[in-house]
């Protein structure tokens, strides 16, 4: 690959490149391959001292919501992108709960490529609605949910010349790996746990895939146990069927057939760790909890801290294991939980005193 100044993916020394520069050797680009990247990924690993106190493990947040459009998609959407212009395609199209969408769009303007979201009729958040057009995608609304999106989309990719960019392209898988490499460098080994959330599965069987190729290759001697939460109203591998009405307030994650299926299923259990589900309760709770301490991520991105309680309570957390819980998204995404319930600003007059009286400062 060049490595001239003129290149757009190399900056000043130091500055994080993007995935598909700074992982080269281990993705399926070559050097005429057209790398369209908005510098994804090299995200915090955050660590928690609330949640290691109250758990007895040594507890980090990786939090994938400060990518460019604020969610871990944009990993998998760089390599999809990037193959698709490098195949000739002029047309993408995805389906989304919202985070998919946002990142195609943006991918596919910064590619020059035309984009097509098909979404679930008033079931998307707002704000990632607006990341799909203020980019210049078409959006169709189905009446329907994200698996009815998703065949409509399938359809089309079958039948015209557009490029499907949603995770059963396996370029999404091979790019969201990169998660699971940069946890492993950011620690210097593998956490022993490793929780995420779960909504169509690809990111469970992306980041198992990683951590598989990095243990192959000796840079890390173990690998995690791996566990993955579903929203209790959109549990389709915990009950093992599809659920055809899937209903939570985790919009990300409310999915009733997941594409990657099978694949989420063998990375639990090969790991020796499981798929389960948290009530809609406990993510809010999760979510509320981790923004009073710094890191505000979106509803489904802290399913993985509402299962990392649970399995404290449950006693099932190994005393001080290095754990990792994976934020997908930036809370930003769907502010309206965030809002809810706060009521409305305290009104004071211009007054310092009155001021430091509400805030039982005298």
């Amino acid at each position: 690959m060049s490595t001239s100044s003129a290149d757009p993916a190399v900056a000043t020394r130091g500055v994080w490149r993007g995935l598909l520069v700074e992982y080269a050797d281990r993705m399926p680009i070559g050097a005429d391959t057209p790398i369209v990247t908005l510098r994804e990924g090299g995200t915090p690993l955050i660590h928690s001292e609330f949640l290691s106190e109250l758990t007895g493990c040594d507890v980090h947040l990786k939090f994938d919501g400060v990518n460019p459009t604020g969610s871990f998609k944009d990993r998998g959407m760089t390599l999809a992108i990037s193959k698709a212009k490098e195949a000739g395609a002029e047309a993408v199209i995805c389906a989304s709960t919202g985070n998919t969408s946002a990142a195609a769009a943006a991918y596919a303007a910064k590619a020059g490529l035309t984009a097509a979201v098909v979404v679930p009729k008033g079931r998307i958040a707002l704000g990632k609605l607006a990341q799909a057009v203020i980019h210049g995608a078409t959006v169709l609304q189905v009446d329907g949910n994200f698996d009815d999106a998703l065949e409509v989309c399938r359809d089309l990719a079958d039948r015209y010349p557009v490029e499907l960019v949603n995770s059963v392209n396996p370029y999404r898988i091979d790019g969201q790996r990169t998660a699971a490499w940069e946890i492993c460098d950011q620690l210097g080994r593998a956490p022993d746990l490793h929780l995420l959330p779960v909504g169509n599965a690809g990111n469970i069987t992306a980041h198992w895939r990683g951590y598989r190729e990095y243990h192959a290759d000796g840079v890390i001697d173990a690998l995690p146990v791996v566990h993955g939460f579903q929203a209790a109203g959109a549990s389709p591998i915990v009950r093992g069927e599809r659920v055809t009405s899937p209903s939570t307030i985790a919009t990300a994650i409310r999915i009733g057939n997941p594409a990657s299926w099978p694949h989420a299923v063998a990375a639990a259990e090969e790991s020796g760790g499981s798929i389960t589900a948290v009530s809609d309760r406990q993510i809010l709770a999760a979510f509320r909890l981790s923004a009073r301490h710094g890191v505000f991520a979106e509803l489904a991105s802290t399913a993985p801290i509402a299962g990392l309680l649970a399995l404290h309570e449950q006693g099932r957390l190994p005393s001080g294991a290095t754990v990792v819980c994976v934020l997908t998204g930036h809370g930003l995404k769907d502010p309206d939980w965030a809002v809810a319930g706060a009521g409305e600003p305290t009104t004071i007059p211009v007054d310092a005193d009155r001021a430091a009286r509400v805030l039982g400062l005298a």
